[in-house]
């Protein structure tokens, strides 16, 4: 969840809402369509699926101070402010032009629905449905930024006669803090790429499945030294992938070096997947991926670096989805890790599933029982996108890959045409209770607790700490105050604590030091597993 909105809130701080005047004229009524040009200068016939976006001029250029508006995109934090065109382009050869209706799949809403006057238009081919997890990706086909008239003659022309370039995940992106370059320089070396082919993965989709990632050695290591080093298993967001965890290993990789963190060899892990994230779950529909990592990874770690291997040597760490996932793993496989410092997890209770109760009679993700709609992102105590508009827009940009479609990928049993079976209908939002019964079995955390307590709890007890800040972005707060009153009813030794007035993107934020807690974490994970170490500099 985390990358991918992240970088939503930002173009909402921006202010690329559309202004309130802009819906002043009359809709227009008859269905406008576009056609979209596969140049003949292209070298082979492209598929996928293709997106066309639609904003107000005016608001669009305001934003831009006077600059040229170099793309049209959604907003998941304001997910009514453009519109999405799409259909599925099964082959388009070079020089052949399609015609793209403007209602048939559209949200918010069709373009004969859209008032006169003057927009921008920007067409892309998504040619890995993988938008709805991270965006715009590497050999995706873009047209330019053209200006439309509604309520003329007139059929738009969109060419994607421009190819988006792939992601150097050692060079830092335009928005990163200042000095994350130097910093990524830094860590490179000592850092190594994991590509490693899993068996159980690989056997499950019939075709070479890999786990991906990267290895970071602290800064006194030693191959060929007799000592061992603790090691934090993380895995990241929403959005993320191998690419995007460079910068959370330079961030880590630069404490270490300053003593700011403990010397620990850190595996940041890759969960993203054509699905969305997988998250470690061994699914009937994603492959059997905790399998993977304990039976398979882990193990061929341990033989290729100085790893503690004992069980108080391996430490789980992650946020949002990753927060989730290493829960998960935590409880899942309690004999294999030493504790979890999980934050922001996705819903770890089944009762407040961002705050629907998917247990409750006749329950529905898009309305409460009062008939008012169910929030999904708030910010700074407003609510800037219900859970309707959010879902509707995902499935809008594509069938799967998206943060509510990931779920049914994850946890939901596989149906009759081999995909996995929706918690909750998309056009309603009423949920299956089925479904949930099935979900609950298998991956409600809290549920697991409850029910295998007295087996899990000489393995678990003591080992899982979740942080969530009170005011987070997803209402993920509600299901962690479940899963605390679970623990303390099981009597359990845990720790979950609420930041006042965080959100799910500053949680680790105290002052100026945007990782604080990150670093307070990872001397809780070095006192388990070295408790007689007892470094000056140890908060």
């Amino acid at each position: 969840m985390t990358f991918r909105l992240r970088l939503a809130l930002i173009v909402l701080a921006l202010g690329l809402g559309v202004a309130a005047g802009a819906y002043a004229l009359a809709p227009t009524t008859a269905h406008r369509s576009f056609t979209v040009t596969l140049p003949t200068s292209a070298t082979a016939p492209v598929s996928g699926r293709l997106l066309v976006f639609v904003t107000d001029a005016k608001t669009a250029r305001a934003a831009a101070k006077g600059g040229e508006v170099a793309s049209v995109d959604t907003n998941p934090f304001s997910p009514k402010d453009a519109t999405v065109i799409a259909r599925d382009v099964g082959r388009l050869e070079p020089g052949q032009a399609i015609v793209v209706d403007g209602d048939t799949e559209a949200f918010p809403q069709g373009l004969s629905q859209l008032p006169a006057g003057d927009y921008l238009a920007q067409a892309v081919l998504d040619t890995d449905h993988s938008y709805d997890y991270n965006g715009r990706g590497a050999g995706d086909l873009l047209s330019k930024v053209v200006p439309v008239t509604l309520g003329n003659a007139a059929v738009p022309a969109l060419v994607l006669d421009a190819v988006q370039p792939g992601r150097d995940p050692w060079t830092a992106s335009a928005k990163a803090p200042p000095g994350m370059q130097d910093m990524l320089t830094a860590a490179r070396p000592h850092a190594t790429a994991i590509d490693f082919q899993s068996p159980a993965l690989t056997g499950f989709w019939g075709r070479p499945t890999l786990m991906k990632g990267w290895v970071l050695t602290p800064p006194d290591y030693d191959a060929k030294s007799s000592k061992t080093w603790p090691v934090v298993y993380y895995t990241h967001g929403f959005g993320a992938t191998a690419a995007t965890l460079t910068a959370p290993l330079a961030t880590v990789w630069q404490a270490m070096q300053k003593g700011q963190m403990p010397p620990m060899i850190w595996v940041f892990l890759d969960e993203s997947s054509p699905t969305g994230t997988h998250e470690f779950a061994d699914s009937v529909n994603n492959g059997p991926w905790g399998q993977a990592i304990t039976a398979e990874l882990i193990p061929y770690l341990e033989k290729s670096y100085r790893m503690d291997a004992r069980v108080n040597g391996r430490f789980l760490n992650g946020h949002s989805s990753g927060g989730w996932a290493t829960l998960w793993l935590q409880v899942r496989y309690p004999k294999i890790f030493g504790g979890t410092w999980s934050t922001s997890p996705d819903p770890s209770d089944f009762h407040d599933f961002t705050g629907v109760d998917l247990y409750a009679p006749n329950a529905n993700m898009y309305r409460k029982a009062d008939g008012t709609a169910t929030p999904l992102v708030r910010d700074k105590g407003q609510v800037i996108a219900t859970f309707e508009t959010f879902a509707k827009l995902e499935q809008t940009i594509n069938a799967y890959g998206g943060q509510l479609a990931s779920f049914d990928w994850v946890f939901s049993p596989r149906g009759a045409d081999g995909r996995p079976v929706p918690m909750f209908d998309r056009a309603t939002g009423n949920v299956d209770p089925a479904v949930v019964a099935y979900w609950r079995d298998h991956f409600d955390i809290a549920y697991r607790l409850k029910r295998d307590w007295p087996t899990l709890k000489s393995d678990l007890d003591g080992k899982i700490h979740v942080y969530v800040g009170t005011a987070d972005t997803f209402y993920l707060d509600g299901a962690a105050h479940r899963l605390k009153d679970t623990l303390d009813a099981l009597h359990a030794t845990s720790s979950v604590q609420f930041i006042e007035g965080r959100t799910h993107f500053d949680l680790y934020v105290e002052g100026d030091d945007r990782q604080a807690l990150l670093k307070k974490i990872a001397w809780q994970m070095y006192a388990v597993a070295r408790p007689n170490a007892a470094p000056e500099n140890h908060p």
